[in-house]
C-alpha cells in the first residue's frame, strides 16, 4: 500500500481529511492557509489532484472544485483524490490573476522556500503535493472579456495526459506545448501528468463551463477506475494548432460567430464600425476551423484578439 503523507500528515487507506497548509501572513499579520481536501479509499490505486485557482481571478475552475467537494459528487472506491480548490489566496482576495507584487503563480514554478510569495506557494505545492500525484487536473478560465468554449489543453508529446483528456472528453482537446516554469512543464518534468482545463472567462461564473468540467472529472476518473459510476466515452475534436483573428481597426465590434461555432476559410466571422456608423469593416476567418475562445468586449482597438480559432487536422 502506498504511503501518503502531505505537510507531515499520513492519510490512511479509507480516510477522508482536510489539511490546513501554512503559507504566509498578510500585512495585517492574519495568518493565510491553503486548504486541502483528500479522500483516500480502502483500496490502493492512482492519486489525482484536482486544482482550481492558480490564477485567483479564474472563478469557473474554484466553483467547479468546490461544487464537487460541497455536492459531494465524488467518491473514489480506489486510489485517492486530492481537491486544493483555490491555490492563489492572494490574487482572489484581491479580485486578480496574480500576487501583490505582480507575479504569475504559473510561471513561479518549481518555486523557492525563500522567494517571492508566488515562488513561496509553488514550493509548498512542488514539495507538499505533487510528490504523492499521479495525474492532475488544473481549472482556468480565458482572460477579462476573453472567454474559452471548455476545451482541456495538453501537450500531445505527453501520451498519457492525451489518453487522459480522451477520456475527460472536452468537446476540444487543444494541443499546448509546456511553457517553462509552468505547473503543467515543472510536473512533467517529475513524470507527473496535468491537464489543463479552460472554460469561460475570469471574473464570471459560466454555468455551461462548470457542469462540463465536473462531467469531464468524473469521466476521467472512471476511466481511471477511481470511482464506480460508468460513462460513455464522449468524442473530442482535437485541435493540432490555434490562432488568434485580430483587429485590423480600432472601433466597435460585434461578433457574427458564437462560441464553439464551426466556422469556414472566408466566413464573416465579426464587424467593426466606428461610433457613427459610417465605417464597417468585415473580419473574416482564414482558415477552416472551430472557435474556441471569443472576444467579448464590445470597443477593441487594432491588434487586439478578437476570435480564437482551432484547426483540426484534415
Amino acid at each position: 500500500m502506498k504511503e501518503l503523507v502531505i505537510n507531515g500528515v499520513r492519510i490512511r487507506p479509507g480516510q477522508t481529511i482536510n489539511i490546513d497548509i501554512a503559507i504566509a501572513r498578510l500585512p495585517t499579520h492574519t495568518l493565510i492557509d491553503l486548504p486541502v481536501y483528500i479522500k483516500r479509499a480502502k483500496e490502493d490505486g492512482p492519486v489525482v489532484l484536482i486544482s482550481g485557482g492558480v490564477h485567483g481571478d479564474e472563478i469557473n475552475g474554484i466553483v467547479a472544485v468546490r461544487r464537487m467537494l460541497e455536492e459531494e459528487v465524488i467518491h473514489p472506491v480506489k486510489g485517492t483524490i486530492i481537491f486544493i480548490p483555490l491555490v492563489n489566496i492572494y490574487g482572489f482576495l484581491s479580485n486578480s490573476r496574480t500576487f501583490p507584487d505582480g507575479r504569475d503563480l504559473n510561471r513561479s514554478f518549481p518555486g523557492s522556500k525563500r522567494g517571492s510569495l508566488a515562488s513561496q506557494i509553488a514550493y509548498i505545492l512542488m514539495n507538499d503535493v505533487i510528490p504523492m500525484v499521479d495525474f492532475g487536473l488544473d481549472f482556468h478560465t480565458g482572460g477579462r472579456m476573453l472567454s474559452n468554449y471548455p476545451q482541456i489543453r495538453v501537450d500531445y508529446k505527453d501520451k498519457k495526459a492525451l489518453e487522459l483528456a480522451k477520456a475527460f472528453g472536452a468537446y476540444f482537446t487543444l494541443n499546448s506545448p509546456l511553457i517553462d516554469k509552468s505547473f503543467r512543464k515543472v510536473a512533467f518534468k517529475k513524470r507527473k501528468h496535468i491537464l489543463g482545463d479552460e472554460g469561460g472567462e475570469s471574473m464570471r461564473v459560466d454555468d455551461f463551463a462548470v457542469e462540463e468540467a465536473v462531467l469531464g472529472t468524473k469521466r476521467m476518473l472512471a476511466y481511471l477506475g477511481m470511482i464506480d459510476e460508468k460513462f460513455e466515452q464522449s468524442p473530442t475534436l482535437l485541435i493540432q494548432e490555434s490562432s488568434w483573428v485580430r483587429a485590423k481597426v480600432s472601433g466597435i465590434f460585434s461578433a457574427s460567430v458564437r462560441l464553439g461555432d464551426e466556422i469556414k476559410k472566408g466566413q464573416i466571422l465579426a464587424k467593426i464600425s466606428d461610433p457613427y456608423g459610417r465605417v464597417k469593416i468585415p473580419i473574416k476567418a482564414i482558415h477552416n476551423g472551430h472557435v474556441i475562445g471569443l472576444n467579448n468586449n464590445p470597443v477593441v482597438n487594432a491588434g487586439d484578439a478578437l476570435v480564437h480559432v482551432g484547426r483540426v487536422p484534415i
